[in-house]
């Protein structure tokens, strides 16, 4: 089971930018990574996806643009980068990870529920 650290959140104005960083226990060689927010009063909806040789991504429609997903297995992190943020950004953001996940990254993230190892979250705060 990995343990899962996420980093970089904190409050930005409308349009501004922040990189999210994940820091994983062990080698992220052989995981899928997801990242995910919740929103207060609201579920949790994924943002962005790589799969494990990080050749395939997929983003969220809302984020499409603005957000890249990124890993780094030598190092045991994952990224998220997100650029010109909006209000509706604001969320607590998760990274997870599961292994063993097959999925069309084409045309969608896996769903939430074949994660295995999560976070406790970042908050991001987008005000203006």
């Amino acid at each position: 089971q990995l343990q899962l650290v996420e980093s970089g959140g904190g409050l930005v104005q409308i349009g501004g930018s922040l990189r999210l960083s994940c820091t994983a226990s062990d080698t992220l060689a052989d995981y899928a990574i997801g990242w995910f927010r919740q929103a207060p009063g609201k579920e949790r909806e994924v943002v962005a996806c790589i799969d494990s040789p990080g050749g395939r991504t997929n983003t969220a429609d809302s984020v499409k643009g603005r957000f890249t997903i990124s890993r780094d297995n030598a190092n045991r992190m994952a990224y998220l980068q997100m650029n010109n943020l909006k209000p509706e950004d604001t969320a607590v953001y998760y990274c997870a990870t599961g292994r063993g996940i097959i999925t069309d990254y084409r045309t969608h993230c896996p769903h939430l529920v074949l994660y295995d190892d999560w976070g406790r979250g970042t908050q991001v705060t987008v005000s203006s």
